[in-house]
């Protein structure tokens, strides 16, 4: 292909792996220079993409999760037509998600065969779990050459703005703390990956009676879990609700450490440079992990995880509740007092 190359990526319909597709697009940019990369993707998506300079524009497709919409993929398939694309590349492996390209006659439809998407797609791709072992690796994967490993995945890095933390400082009435700590205590894919809300909150306390500023970032429907957490000391802001997600990229960025669930914006804040402490339960490091060498990662790896359920199926949820508040609260000070390496990482 040339350097004109025009692509049509049908992104991912979660945060996380929306911030980890731009490893795809990183290797795009990369191999071809001057390309076009555009993304379909749900409205809440758009402003990540717009932090992606890889990607030249985001194409709304406003379809709920697991809804067909056959008629808005037609419609949206024909008026894409005249774009005139070279190549599709379906990162989902469901048969609706394959529907756009097909539509707009795209004449190269990348993706794995999924949902028996003969015909939708035509350039089909070998999938050996064992060789794609990461969710970031499955989506590199696409981009290569057919036959071709992935090799070194190049991590998501997202554009932050000095101008707009500042905006947001003054509009919500955060300070200037140097050395802020950004809680993240929900999980949208289900209880099975959130750390019990006492813990975080006496993480919480904890670090504020240190004198360090305590955000808690989130959506709206998070926000009970952000009052409990500020319920633990003055300096705590419960932020859930009060920000976007574009917001969210820019307060990220101003953190010093984030402690989080693996969640969506675990992949923000790593894509932003902050050190993460990754707390995980019912999924895996392995598999999803943090692409940032800034990172601490609590995971015990007991006898019945990774399950990968929404709600732990033995009702115990040890892989969570076995991690105490102490062994987190020392992982954000250790990440605190680590020296910085040249390569952003911390000592250890």
């Amino acid at each position: 292909m040339t350097a004109e190359t025009r692509f049509l990526v049908v992104g991912p319909s979660w945060v996380g792996d929306m911030v980890m597709a731009q490893s795809l697009y990183k290797l795009l940019a990369r191999r071809h220079p001057g390309a076009v990369v555009d993304v379909v993707a749900p409205p809440w998506s758009l402003p990540i993409l717009a932090r992606m300079p890889e990607v030249r524009r985001g194409v709304e497709l406003a379809v709920g999760h697991g809804e067909l919409g056959l008629g808005r993929r037609f419609a949206l398939g024909r008026r894409l037509r005249g774009q005139r694309y070279d190549r599709a590349i379906v990162l989902p492996r469901s048969l609706k998600s394959a529907l756009v390209p097909w539509f707009a006659a795209v004449p190269v439809r990348t993706g794995f065969l999924g949902e028996s998407r003969y015909g939708l797609i035509n350039d089909v791709r070998p999938f050996d779990p064992a060789v794609l072992d990461q969710t970031v690796k499955r989506f590199v994967a696409l981009g290569t050459e057919r036959g071709e490993a992935p090799g070194d995945v190049e991590p998501p890095a997202l554009r932050a703005s000095a101008e707009a933390v500042a905006a947001l400082r003054s509009k919500l009435g955060l300070g200037n703390a140097a050395e802020t700590i950004a809680l993240m205590p929900g999980a949208e894919y289900g209880p099975a990956k959130q750390w019990p809300i006492e813990r975080f909150a006496a993480v919480a306390g904890t670090l504020a009676a240190a004198g360090l500023d305590v955000w808690v970032l989130g959506s709206a429907k998070e926000r009970p879990l952000g009052e409990t957490i500020a319920a633990a000391a003055p300096q705590v802001r419960n932020l859930c609700g009060a920000t976007s997600l574009e917001d969210a990229v820019d307060l990220l960025s101003a953190a010093r450490v984030a402690v989080t669930n693996d969640s969506g914006l675990m992949h923000v804040a790593a894509a932003v440079g902050t050190h993460v402490v990754a707390i995980y339960g019912s999924s895996s490091p392995a598999f999803t992990p943090p692409l940032t060498p800034r990172k601490t990662v609590l995971y015990l790896g007991i006898e019945c995880s990774p399950c990968f359920q929404r709600t732990c199926p033995l009702q115990h949820l040890r892989c969570l509740r076995d991690i105490s508040a102490r062994s987190v609260a020392d992982a954000v000070t250790a990440a605190l007092d680590a020296p910085q390496r040249a390569d952003g990482g911390t000592e250890a």
